[in-house]
């Protein structure tokens, strides 16, 4: 189980925090964020990162007993031009079409295995609001596994598996895991969190893509999740009261022109706080085009937003600016994921999964959770999530967090039972 942020009360320099340091190809500058200039300027680097550090001491501003965070401000003032309504489709959904006509999407797949059954949602998050007297006061006679979840009188977007949270579509995926000793406490609800975070995350992304057209659309995607950070303290604190942190990856997919022929050309802004991956596979090459740095304060101690957390993302999320190609697979995967597969081990995975599809096999293994049937992002996901599963479950297999764990001086083996959450988007062509 994992440790809770409010056990960071001293400086560290821990060999585990110091491995984060991002590659030598990557642009490091210090928030706020700078004028980036037109994307046919950007510097010929493999990728852009924009990278901050928060401090490590808990100090009177952020008291970790009160819980008191007084360095952050609302990204909302009484001057600011009001919000347009929720883009909804008619599931009460998040609905893509609010984006510009952008050149590229994503297809997209999910493969979610929890180690233990969800909690339900608490109130006043569990039941869809009422219409009627004539409604049923409660929503027990329906199936966990079906229950709507709404905050302030909408659905909650995305999915949850244990203490995860993920999300998928066309143009933005991410996975959230929410750090799951919370639930030794008795306000402790880390998938809330996790799911909270995801869907003001997403909602403030479709909001901002409404305002503009493809002309000036240029995602800001930490002020996004600096919104949602902010709206998710909102939404639990008194008289709800639910406590919890929760790491961040995620991937929001653009374009830019290509440096060198001046056609257009995908990118993702990939940003990451905590110890969620998001990678890029290509499986034509059966490469790793990018993986992001996962961020610790010490082992098995993520960087983590939420509650008595130091934490914040203006402060400690990192966005990269990754170019890819058509038919590169874009992976968010929990720390279920990649404390039980190497990295060469996804590549190959995801490739063999894509090869396999090609040729007609496994139509009938793919397996996705709530996102469009059985298709090739499905099986490979499944595929993925099943790997990292069978190490997971073994005793006695080797795995990167037996490793770590011994590297830091701790008796180890096995896989490590976690909630293990996939999501694969591949890039295309957007069609309409």
């Amino acid at each position: 189980m994992r440790r809770l942020a409010p056990r960071l009360l001293a400086p560290t320099t821990h060999a585990r925090l110091r491995a984060t340091a991002v590659p030598a190809l990557v642009l490091r500058s210090r928030w706020p964020r700078p004028n980036f200039p037109p994307l046919h300027e950007t510097p010929r680097s493999q990728w852009a990162t924009y990278r901050t550090s928060a401090p490590l001491l808990y100090s009177s501003d952020n008291d970790p007993i009160n819980n008191t965070a007084t360095d952050t401000t609302s990204s909302e003032t009484s001057s600011s031009p009001p919000r347009p309504p929720l883009p909804l489709d008619e599931d009460g959904k998040l609905d893509p079409s609010v984006f510009p006509k952008l050149p590229f999407c994503f297809d997209t797949g999910i493969a979610l295995f929890a180690k233990r059954t969800p909690r339900p949602f608490p109130p006043p998050f569990l039941s869809p609001p009422s219409g009627s007297f004539s409604d049923p006061l409660s929503t027990h006679d329906r199936s966990r596994d079906r229950r709507q979840v709404y905050v302030n009188g909408h659905l909650i977007q995305g999915f949850t598996n244990g203490d995860d949270a993920v999300f998928a579509s066309k143009y933005f995926v991410c996975a959230n895991d929410g750090v799951g000793a919370w639930s030794t406490r008795p306000r402790g609800h880390a998938g809330l969190w996790a799911r909270l975070i995801l869907h003001f995350w997403a909602t403030a992304i479709f909001q901002d893509a409404a305002r503009h057209n493809q002309a000036d659309y240029r995602p800001d995607p930490v002020s996004y999740l600096q919104r949602a950070y902010e709206q998710t303290i909102e939404a639990t604190s008194e008289p709800n009261d639910w406590q919890g942190t929760t790491t961040a990856a995620g991937a929001l997919l653009h374009f830019r022109n290509n440096p060198e022929t001046g056609d257009l050309e995908p990118l993702v802004y990939v940003t990451n706080l905590g110890d969620s991956q998001v990678m890029v596979v290509r499986p034509s090459t059966r490469e790793m085009v990018y993986k992001s740095t996962e961020q610790w304060h010490w082992f098995d101690c993520p960087r983590q937003l939420g509650t008595n957390s130091p934490d914040t993302p203006v402060n400690c999320a990192v966005v990269d600016e990754v170019p890819i190609r058509e038919g590169d697979v874009v992976l968010a995967m929990s720390d279920g994921v990649i404390d039980n597969l190497w990295p060469h081990e996804i590549v190959e995975k995801v490739s063999e999964s894509v090869e396999r599809w090609e040729k007609g096999e496994g139509r009938e293994e793919g397996i996705v959770e709530g996102v469009d049937g059985k298709d090739m992002m499905g099986f490979v996901a499944e595929e993925l999530k099943e790997a990292a599963k069978v190490i997971a479950v073994d005793p006695f297999a080797e795995s990167p967090f037996m490793e770590h764990a011994i590297e830091e001086g701790l008796a180890s083996g096995g896989g490590k039972l976690d909630d293990i959450s996939v999501v694969a988007a591949m890039c295309r062509k957007n069609e309409g």
